[in-house]
């Protein structure tokens, strides 16, 4: 499609009250879904990243890895198993989840990032004890599965000052040394709320919230927090967005000023979302 200089001038006059809005600020993106599988749309969230760290605004990217460390169990023999849709990590398990995340994930988006022209560093939870966690405690035994205790920014801070964009694998320890699964929509939310972030954007593979979950024209564009007891109790909220938005609400009660979730299938969804009158997903305040 061509697009006249005109038009080009016009899309960054309309995105620069946006940019001075977000200059010098926070934005923590909880990376996962079909934006990490699909080529196309992982080198359209890098440029993205990319361009938002360029004009001043402070960057942290978080991931997951759940289709590699499915891979990589299948191809030493081990079964993946779930309860409660998270999975079930023995010891070994654990150890695989930190080579995979930490290794292989983490260092293949930090390259990417560099292809973009970027400045990335990869750090997980382990690298200046940022994230210390604790075993999951509930009716089913997960495992090697953590719940984030504290979150130490010096590492991620030190990284965005010295204009890096920190890319962060969900690995952690805790005061003895095991290693722990963490869920990376919890992660991300904790890291954004240790560090005071402007915006906290978990990229997924639906709209956002859906008054009906299978018309994606009943997109609900804004929700206060202390609306979201009610709306799961009417059945809007429901399966697996309860713990993502969870988790949206637990971040802007502990001081992010916005959460969002935004659909990951679209290219550009993050920029369409941060830098245009538009939006695409549903913003929790």
């Amino acid at each position: 499609m061509d697009i006249s200089n005109s038009t080009r001038a016009e899309v960054l006059v309309d995105a620069l009250p946006y940019i001075q809005k977000y200059y010098n600020k926070i934005i923590v993106v909880k990376y996962g879904g079909n934006a990490m599988t699909s080529e196309v749309l992982k080198q359209a969230v890098m440029s993205d990243i990319v361009l938002l760290s360029l004009v001043g605004i402070k960057v942290v990217l978080v991931h997951g890895g759940g289709p590699e460390i499915n891979e990589m169990l299948h191809r030493v023999g081990k079964e993946t198993k779930f309860i409660n849709g998270l999975r079930y990590t023995d010891k070994e398990t654990a150890e695989i989840v930190q080579m995979v995340l930490a290794g292989k994930v983490n260092k293949g988006l930090v390259s990417l990032l560099h292809q973009h022209n970027g400045k990335a560093i990869g750090l997980c939870g382990t690298d200046g004890n940022m994230i210390t966690a604790k075993k999951v405690e509930g009716e089913a035994d997960l495992g090697y599965v953590g719940e984030v205790v504290s979150v130490d920014t010096t590492p991620i801070l030190n990284a965005l000052d010295n204009g890096y964009v920190p890319v962060i694998a969900t690995v952690a320890t805790d005061n003895n040394g095991e290693i722990y699964n963490i869920n990376a929509d919890t992660a991300a939310a904790r890291i954004a709320s240790a560090l005071g972030a402007e915006n906290l954007i978990l990229m997924t593979d639906i709209r956002g919230l859906l008054e009906d979950k299978n018309d994606e024209d009943t997109l609900i564009p804004v929700v206060n927090v202390s609306e979201v007891p009610f709306l799961i109790k009417q059945g809007i909220i429901s399966g697996g967005m309860i713990p993502k938005i969870e988790c949206c609400v637990e971040s802007v009660r502990r001081g992010v000023k916005r959460a969002f979730i935004i659909d990951g299938r679209i290219e550009h969804s993050i920029l369409i979302e941060m830098l245009s009158n538009e939006g695409i997903g549903t913003m929790f305040l």
